[in-house]
């Protein structure tokens, strides 16, 4: 095997990562996370604890006239019996700012689950290597987007040519919470989820808190928004609610007011915009808990159906009532309009304008859950020039 010309071995330098919020030393690597410890430590769910290591929006980032990029990477993956097995994660080399290669991640450990015994196992393997090639030699950016879908432990980073620390390009940071749909689940590679998308074309420095099944109104995650730093805040409510099935009617509104009171706390005079639920339509009027759908795993397939009782959804008069997407967005536009005379910089957008009724039809969600990588396209579009735009709220000219 002939010697690799990316001769020059860097440690991986935790301040290169950009859109976590720690990174923690392991036995074989750096793993990014995307919340602090304080948050994970308050939450022992196995979903949650996944979701955040999964690094959504994290990126390595330097300057230099390298031709040769190698980075080593350590995944882990879950298999799960009787499961279609997920497709690889991909990992994106975008260079002053456009996409210009991607590579399918391999190896790595596995977690393989049985969930009829409920039993699990890891079978450790070997690291994997991302090696991009062919790159301009002058001096530019280089930004390597980490898998979104698969937890990932940096290892080793090579180069043919000396690195440096990018110098401060005065964008602003965008942080934006939401659920797998926020985290890029389908969407074609880390740098096309749709807040990566949007947050290229509105020039901002983008910080992903998609968490996989829980965007749950948690305050250990409102408290990791309230100490970050934050030019712009969007929280998008109400999948994870409905499809878990884990808050009524009560509870939802004090949470939901509880949540930006504690994001308010650290960033009075941000522009926050609340995002209601996309267009899902096994969830529009109809409770979760969400399912897989057996008839669709039989033959080879991921399908998510709804189990609820439309007759158990939230009314006037119900405060035990089950959540709905229909239900969550009246909700979340009064709540809104209450808190907005003492806080002009909080707005509400409206998630069907994101993906509405009409665009199930010309884009209909593949799984019932989460739209594909051309959606995210159309997603992102669409929220960069309804939040960004010259007259969105998150715009500057907003504050």
């Amino acid at each position: 095997m002939s010697q690799s010309v990316a001769h020059i071995t860097h440690v991986v330098d935790p301040s290169l990562l950009r859109g976590c919020a720690e990174v923690e030393r392991t036995e074989r690597g750096w793993l990014p996370h995307r919340l602090p410890r304080s948050a994970r430590d308050q939450c022992s769910d196995a979903q949650l604890h996944a979701a955040e290591s999964q690094p959504s929006g994290v990126r390595l980032v330097f300057r230099s006239k390298a031709t040769v990029v190698e980075l080593d990477l350590l995944r882990t993956t879950v298999s799960i019996t009787g499961m279609p097995a997920r497709p690889d994660g991909r990992v994106d080399l975008v260079v002053d700012g456009q996409l210009t290669d991607q590579k399918t991640t391999s190896a790595g450990d596995v977690v393989r689950v049985n969930p009829a015994s409920g039993e699990s196992t890891v079978e450790r393997g070997t690291i994997g290597t991302s090696r991009f090639s062919g790159l301009p030699a002058h001096d530019k950016t280089i930004e390597i987007w980490l898998p979104n879908s698969e937890r990932t432990e940096l290892v080793g980073l090579r180069t043919d040519h000396p690195i440096q620390p990018p110098p401060p390009d005065g964008r602003r940071v965008w942080i934006h919470h939401g659920s797998s749909i926020s985290q890029g689940s389908n969407a074609a590679g880390p740098s096309t989820t749709w807040p990566a998308i949007a947050a290229a074309l509105a020039g901002v420095e983008p910080v992903n808190l998609g968490l996989a099944g829980s965007a749950m109104l948690d305050q250990f995650t409102a408290r990791a928004i309230r100490d970050a730093r934050a030019e712009a805040i969007s929280v998008k409510i109400g999948i994870n609610l409905v499809n878990t099935d884990l808050l009524r009617h009560r509870a939802f509104a004090p949470a939901v007011h509880g949540f930006l009171d504690t994001i308010r706390d650290g960033h009075a005079d941000v522009p926050l915009l609340v995002v209601g639920p996309l267009y899902c339509p096994i969830h529009e009027t109809t409770p979760g808990p969400a399912a897989f759908d057996v008839s669709a795993l039989a033959a080879g397939e991921i399908k998510f159906q709804a189990t609820g009782d439309p007759d158990e959804a939230a009314r006037p008069g119900n405060p035990l009532g089950k959540l709905t997407l229909t239900h969550i967005r009246d909700q979340l536009e009064t709540i809104v309009a209450q808190r907005s005379p003492t806080d002009p910089l909080l707005h509400y957008l409206d998630g069907l304008s994101l993906y509405g009724p009409a665009d199930s039809v010309e884009h209909p969600l593949p799984d019932n859950l989460h739209p594909d990588a051309r959606t995210h396209h159309m997603i992102g579009e669409r929220f960069a020039h309804l939040a960004f735009g010259t007259t969105g709220v998150l715009s500057p000219d907003a504050v």
